[in-house]
């Protein structure tokens, strides 16, 4: 029986996973994660890293990061506490949705993730205080391969739905997208312009 509910997005390759719950008077029980299943799901690379964020502040934006080849990465994202809109931004090139977003609430009562394919940008604003995050990646950090978009940037028109009252200064300072991007090259293995591990 899958412990786990796959739902498409738009953009192929991201895909928002459901953890089935299980409980009773003691509490409840969530797969947080099963290479077997998730492959299946766009997951298909071991667990490099496993990273925690803890945003303080409501209407808090991290991101938009990336990792370029051969660093390129898989994430599955979830929210263990609180609320956050989690937004994932097609870079790759030749992509018939690039540069469009797709975002997902994620947070801990609804036991969702979202699972966020190579060759895309990630970020997400805190929609109430005391936010934490983890992210099980597919590569480990790259800090040569790293880079980011501006989240306010006009091409891309994120609809955040809170102000931002907090962001990094990296982040912020990242200039904007000009004509001259083409987006991230990828191995095409798939019709989702998978990178060959």
């Amino acid at each position: 029986m899958s412990r786990f509910t796959i739902q498409p997005t738009p953009l192929a390759g991201v895909v928002e996973i459901n953890r089935k719950v299980i409980g009773d008077h003691r509490g409840y029980f969530t797969r947080f994660f099963c290479a077997d299943e998730l492959a299946a799901a766009g997951f298909d690379s071991p667990i490099a890293q496993i990273n925690h964020s803890y945003s303080a502040k409501r209407g808090t934006v991290r991101g938009l990061h990336f990792q370029y080849p051969p660093h390129a990465e898989i994430k599955l994202v979830s929210c263990v506490r609180g609320r956050v809109f989690d937004v994932a931004v097609d870079l790759r090139a030749g992509s018939p949705t690039f540069l469009q977003w797709h975002a997902v609430e994620l947070s801990a009562e609804r036991h969702n993730s979202l699972l966020v394919p190579r060759g895309f940008a990630h970020g997400f604003q805190a929609l109430e205080d005391d936010c934490e995050l983890l992210y099980l990646t597919s590569t480990p950090y790259a800090q040569a391969a790293e880079d980011g978009i501006n989240p306010t940037d006009s091409r891309l028109d994120i609809a955040w739905p809170l102000a931002i009252t907090e962001c990094s200064d990296r982040d912020r300072n990242h200039p904007p997208l000009t004509d001259a991007f083409a987006g991230i090259t990828l191995r095409a293995l798939t019709p989702e312009l998978q990178e060959q591990p």
